[in-house]
């Protein structure tokens, strides 16, 4: 099975309003394919099947969604072992939850803001420190984006940064929450990059967003990436460097041409950044 062995890596989320093109997609015509375990573990039948077929094509990262890791109830320990079993059988290299929490006596089904405390900083690394021990593996956790701020005695780049040391774990910065984060709570994108250590970057989201008004963005993964994101994924290549990139598209499915066309353009970006990389390097030792 190939893996996902290189930083310039464009992925496409695999959603199942996607299987019957994604099925038809030629080898190659992405570098990975990226699944919620939680929404395929224990699945059988013609869509099992049809995961499996894409896994023998294509290398397969992993986003969970219900682990909660800001929540206060336990881990879900048997999601946790089944979550693990997924990885394995799968090979999964790149695994990732939600720097976030989706349960309060019982499943919430939504990403919500963790406070912005130290308590809470103590809290989240205890349980990501504690998931990688079950998971036996480095994970990765996402930047959400978020829209009520409740008790926010940090800023979010100081509590995302106290939560990856704490924890000693990896970013996987979503670019698009990022920018919605920006313009919705005010503050400085590009401040907010030059703020987060190099060496915790594992990879990147991007993904599209409705513009609701100039000071007021939604996350909806339902739309192209616009301008400003694509941007702003240029000035993350140059900060961190190239890594493995994944395009989210959860609903209003497009034509796969037109997915492709933004995989595509990741692939375009990835390789001149990638070049310029190496030109610099060549030119310091030089």
């Amino acid at each position: 099975m190939r893996t996902i062995d290189t930083p310039t890596s464009a992925g496409l989320g695999l959603r199942r309003g996607l299987l019957p093109s994604l099925l038809a997609m030629d080898d190659g015509a992405v570098d990975f394919l990226e699944v919620a375990p939680d929404n395929w573990i224990g699945v059988g039948g013609k869509f099992g099947e049809q995961l499996a077929q894409l896994s023998a094509r294509f290398p397969i990262s992993a986003h969970g969604l219900s682990l909660s890791l800001g929540g206060t109830e336990p881990l879900d320990m048997d999601l946790l072992k089944r979550t693990r079993e997924f990885n394995e059988r799968f090979d999964v290299v790149l695994y990732s939850e939600h720097l976030s929490y989706t349960s309060d006596d019982g499943q919430l089904y939504d990403l919500m803001p963790i406070p912005f405390t130290d308590e809470a900083i103590r809290h989240v690394a205890a349980r990501i420190r504690q998931v990688q021990d079950v998971l036996g593996r480095r994970i990765a956790v996402e930047n959400v984006s978020y829209y009520a701020a409740p008790y926010q005695a940090l800023a979010e780049i100081d509590f995302i940064n106290a939560v990856l040391a704490e924890a000693d774990t990896d970013l996987l910065l979503d670019v698009n929450n990022l920018y919605v984060n920006s313009i919705n709570h005010g503050y400085d994108a590009e401040a907010f990059l030059a703020r987060l250590p190099v060496d915790r970057i594992a990879s990147y989201h991007i993904a599209g967003h409705y513009d609701e008004d100039i000071d007021l963005k939604v996350d909806t993964h339902g739309a192209p990436v616009k301008s400003d994101v694509w941007t702003l994924l240029a000035s993350a290549y140059r900060r961190f460097g190239v890594r493995p990139t994944l395009l989210e598209r959860d609903f209003n499915f497009p034509p796969l041409h037109e997915l492709l066309a933004e995989t595509g353009h990741i692939r375009m970006m990835q390789m001149a950044y990638a070049d310029r990389a190496r030109l610099l390097e060549q030119t310091r030792a030089a």
